[in-house]
């Protein structure tokens, strides 16, 4: 094989921005087609309209964000491990399952505790507002 013939391959070595690009190329797939993820980007909206409304601390708005990121980037990854499992096999196979409901479970997991952190958060800036009225 000469110089100037390349094996197929990987992507490997391509520019930066086609880099991002494949990568936001994936997160609006995944926010076109999984419904989930849908859910918590409008959770994820509501938290922010209620932390302008009720006046969060800095240090409340950097806990946010890093649920936000934890349970967005999860969702994602649960989407591409049924992805990938989907491409792998049809079949009802018991390792299949698992790889599914395990990368559910985590989004899962993530999201029950976002909402206890994030109820613990608002809900005294809540009672605070309405006994202000």
């Amino acid at each position: 094989m000469s110089s100037s013939e390349k094996k197929p391959g990987p992507r490997r070595h391509q520019p930066i921005y086609k880099s991002f690009g494949y990568a936001f190329q994936g997160i609006w797939e995944c926010i076109r087609d999984e419904r989930n993820i849908r859910i918590h980007l409008t959770m994820t909206t509501l938290v922010v309209i209620g932390g302008i409304i009720l006046h969060i601390s800095l240090l409340e708005w950097i806990i946010c964000l890093i649920l936000f990121g934890l349970v967005i980037s999860l969702e994602l990854v649960n989407t591409a491990v049924e992805s990938t499992v989907d491409l792998v096999t049809e079949e009802k196979r018991p390792l299949a399952k698992k790889a599914k409901d395990t990368a559910a479970g985590a989004v899962l997991v993530s999201a029950i505790f976002a909402a206890i952190i994030g109820l613990i958060i608002f809900v005294p800036k809540i009672i605070d507002f309405f006994s202000g009225i």
